[in-house]
């Protein structure tokens, strides 16, 4: 299972990868989008950003896959994400957009987890690899307040 020195790592070097580039690469890896997704640190309250893959999107709604590679721990930024579901996702460098990210239930689960492994056989191994059950995130975009809910009228 990767370290968070070498989750770290790779993090930093897709993130270099991007700007050495100028946006030429890295946007999109083994044939998914990548994003940059900022959560809420759940004990420090601090933005916290991470570079992550969307293996499905549905609709404007992007599923992103709380693998750590098979390790039998949950990543950060799912546990930040649970815990705090109102996010910012930046995607193929675009500007960061709020978005409210949702744990999948089983039924749901059970019809997006075999579209993911069918196309992306490397997350059917990480399941292999762990006891637990690999959540999944919908990422889905937060409607503009319309007037008269909070929002100034335009």
């Amino acid at each position: 299972m990767p370290s968070d020195v070498v989750l770290r790592a790779a993090n930093v070097v897709h993130r270099a990868l991007i700007r050495l580039s100028g946006g030429r690469l890295g946007h999109r890896l083994i044939g998914m989008p990548s994003l940059e997704l900022t959560t809420v640190g759940r004990r420090s309250g601090e933005p916290r950003s991470v570079m992550l893959t969307s293996p499905l999107q549905l609709g404007e709604a992007l599923v992103v896959v709380a693998s750590r590679g098979g390790d039998d721990r949950h990543p950060a930024w799912f546990l930040n994400a649970r815990e705090h579901p109102d996010v910012q996702v930046s995607l193929a460098g675009g500007p960061r957009q709020p978005m409210r990210a949702r744990v999948v239930d089983a039924e749901e689960r059970a019809v997006l987890w075999p579209q993911i492994t069918r196309r992306y056989r490397n997350y059917a191994g990480y399941q292999r690899r762990t006891q637990r059950e690999i959540p999944l995130l919908v990422l889905e975009p937060v409607p503009a307040e319309e007037p008269g809910e909070g929002a100034p009228a335009s």
